[in-house]
């Protein structure tokens, strides 16, 4: 035991000398040796085969009909202008403001404007007018003047359109239709100096509510005087309402109340004033799917008091969509005949004496038909029966240069009417159209004065170049009958006149632009004693900005 523990300790001993003699100035490492080096694995690389895939040989038919290219079913072309985004609304918002001015024969001076503000979406007002007055060369005081200012606007929220609009019209006439062997006039005493100022407003929904009901509501104000003469003021008040019932049904109510007030002025022997009222209340049912649509209905109308009923029915079946269209209707309406109205139609009126409206009720049937993507036409045949129907009769009485109105208590007349048009887009249009009226029945009147039997109406628009634009205009007429001095019923000679025009587009903002009117040079008389003007000429330019 004590040998093992001597040996032991002399082990340590030996030890710790050694390590007390170790140099402690050198860095010590250590050295590993290993066979063992990390790499990176090379990536799996997917090869695509070239093979064909197998062809589809099964083939999926889809019907398509090509839409027709006479969308624009108008006398004059729409150009088409891409937008950025298509607009829920009928505003015009397309070249908005403009300038045309020019000149012709018989000392006529022409200009129109258009200004328009606002984007069309929250807000849009639209400001137009225009001039033209000529001046006769064969007939002394055959000049005339006419000028129209017109201003509308609408504000647009959600739901609704409120919008309103004011106009101011302006139109000097002479009665030159006299004899002047035997009568002398100063230029004063033959103006018709007919001044028109129109305010109107109202609201729309545009679109549709919870109950699924359409209404526009709409009221128009007219003050009407021919200088010195006479005064007349119109209220109107419109209320049509809708309400859908399902996809083919819906009902209808339109209240309509049209009042004036009606005074003469410096009139020999005595002025007249009168109230020429007119209320109606028209509901109506309707039935409308894919092939027939019907509407039916009765007007009550009150006619200054006196209560009476009009039919409102018609029909339009289709024999095949979109080609083929059979019509058929009983319709009543009544015409009032105001002086503003009637001297829209002959600016040469004499003064009213009474209120006489005409009732109106029509038996009609027609078609309607496509021909091809630009061919359309319709014809239509109706028998109308007149209640106070008014007709103009020259003062034969006195010098023969003014008009009278006469009501025909009772008349009837078949019209026939049919129209042709050819339509490409906007590059191409052609349209004609032919009415004949045979007046029957008559009980006061030996003829129906001053009407047209025959009347041919065609226009053509067509850019025949990238920058030039042709007109035509043809109107052919065959004359009606009129009252002589002599009390005796003689004829007009009818007439027809021809137009023609021409535009050339310089560059964006510029055209130049000239129009020739009557070519054949036919000094026809619409109304007895009152020829028109022959061949004239009017030229100028228009400006886009």
């Amino acid at each position: 035991m004590n040998k093992s523990l001597f040996i032991l300790a002399t082990f340590f001993l030996i030890a710790g000398n050694a390590n007390a003699q170790r140099d402690t100035t050198k860095t010590q490492s250590i050295d590993i040796t290993s066979s063992f080096k990390p790499v990176l694995r090379n990536a799996v690389k997917i090869n695509f085969s070239g093979s064909m895939l197998s062809a589809d040989t099964s083939r999926y038919v889809s019907g398509y009909t090509i839409p027709s290219q006479n969308l624009f079913y108008a006398y004059q072309p729409i150009s088409l202008k891409p937008l950025a985004l298509a607009q829920d609304t009928n505003l015009y918002l397309g070249g908005r403001n403009f300038l045309k001015a020019g000149f012709g024969t018989y000392n006529t001076p022409y200009f129109a404007a258009g200004l328009s503000f606002g984007d069309g979406k929250k807000s849009l007002i639209n400001i137009t007018g225009n001039y033209i007055s000529s001046k006769g060369k064969d007939i002394e005081f055959q000049d005339y003047s006419m000028l129209n200012v017109k201003g509308s606007g609408s504000y647009f929220t959600p739901k609704n359109e409120i919008y309103a609009s004011a106009g101011f019209t302006a139109d000097n006439y002479y009665l030159y239709g006299y004899n002047r062997d035997l009568f002398t006039f100063k230029k004063s005493e033959l103006r018709q100096q007919f001044q028109d100022i129109s305010i109107a407003g109202g609201i729309r929904n545009i679109v549709s509510n919870a109950s699924d009901i359409t209404y526009n509501p709409n009221l128009q104000l007219n003050f009407f005087t021919n200088k010195n003469k006479l005064s007349e003021t119109t209220i109107m008040l419109d209320v049509p309402v809708e309400m859908k019932v399902n996809d083919e049904i819906a009902v209808k109510v339109e209240a309509k109340a049209d009042f004036t007030n009606y005074a003469s002025k410096d009139i020999t022997p005595g002025n007249s004033k009168f109230s020429n009222n007119i209320i109606q209340i028209a509901p109506a049912f309707v039935y409308n799917n894919s092939l027939i649509k019907l509407n039916g209905g009765v007007t009550p109308t009150w006619n200054n008091g006196k209560l009476e009923w009009l039919p409102n029915v018609f029909a339009e079946v289709k024999v095949q969509d979109k080609v083929f269209m059979i019509q058929a209707g009983w319709v009543g309406r009544y015409i009032k005949n105001t002086y503003r109205n009637l001297s829209a139609v002959n600016p040469y009126l004499k003064s009213l004496d009474e209120a006489n409206n005409t009732k109106e009720i029509e038996y009609y049937g027609g078609i309607k038909a496509t021909l091809g993507k630009h061919f359309n036409f319709s014809a239509k045949a109706g028998w109308i029966s007149y209640r106070d129907l008014a007709l103009f009769i020259n003062d034969t009485a006195s010098d023969e240069k003014s008009f009278l109105i006469t009501n025909e208590n009772k008349a009837n007349n078949l019209r026939i009417h049919g129209d042709i048009s050819y339509i490409s887009q906007d590059k191409f249009t052609l349209t004609a159209g032919l009415t004949l009226n045979g007046y029957t029945g008559l009980n006061q009147n030996r003829k129906a004065w001053h009407t047209i039997p025959m009347e041919f109406t065609s226009s053509l628009r067509w850019w025949a170049f990238e920058r030039v634009l042709l007109k035509g205009d043809l109107y052919l007429w065959n004359g009606g009958n009129y009252v002589s001095k002599s009390n005796i019923a003689r004829a007009l000679t009818g007439g027809t006149d021809l137009s023609a025009g021409v535009e050339f587009k310089i560059n964006k903002q510029f055209s130049a632009w000239m129009n020739a009117n009557n070519i054949l040079n036919d000094k026809y008389e619409r109304w007895n004693n009152y020829q028109v003007y022959g061949l004239n000429l009017t030229a100028g330019i228009l400006i886009n900005f």
